[in-house]
């Protein structure tokens, strides 16, 4: 892959709206992309989470877990990966945030809470599938688990391109 100088970015975040500029990631940001890249394509939160399948908590969790990795990344990194080059006006640090709070933020605060509270009402006879399935919420989480899928592959496949790696989804 030739090493591109600029990236442009266009992401929608499902709770922020539209991201847009250019990134010019130097090496410190190429490094963080990686690392982040592989924290992204190696978890259920890139996976369609059909109707039937799966667990809504374990999806929250890993979603929730991001924000200790990113944590993780971002200190490990500096502040330098949060500058915006000369020639562009984004950084990979203010890209990793916005998925933070643009992103998983939003649908952790209204979600984790109310499903835990939802679990803890369960059962003893039930089974840990059959009482999620049959939350009354559970369509509506799955609906924005897979609006937030959308952004966090496209933030995936940004991600691969900055760190010169194939996409996890180079047709899309």
């Amino acid at each position: 892959m030739p090493r591109l100088e600029k990236i442009n970015v266009e992401l929608t975040l499902p709770f922020l709206g539209k991201i847009s500029g250019q990134w010019a990631p130097d090496e410190a940001e190429r490094q963080a992309a990686w690392e982040m890249y592989v924290e992204l394509a190696t978890r259920i939160t890139i996976q369609p989470l059909a109707p039937g399948e799966g667990l809504l908590r374990e999806a929250l969790t890993s979603y929730y877990s991001l924000f200790a990795a990113t944590r993780t990344i971002l200190r490990e990194h500096g502040p330098r990966v949060a500058q915006p080059s000369r020639d562009g006006d984004l950084s990979f640090g203010y890209l990793a945030l916005a998925i933070l709070n643009g992103a998983l933020r939003p649908l952790l605060s209204r979600w984790h809470p109310e499903l835990l509270n939802y679990e803890q009402q369960r059962p003893p006879t039930e089974t840990i599938t059959h009482w999620e399935d049959s939350w009354p919420h559970a369509p509506a989480v799955r609906q924005q688990l897979q609006t937030t899928r959308q952004a966090i592959l496209d933030y995936a496949d940004l991600l691969a391109v900055a760190a010169e790696v194939p996409p996890l989804h180079p047709n899309r």
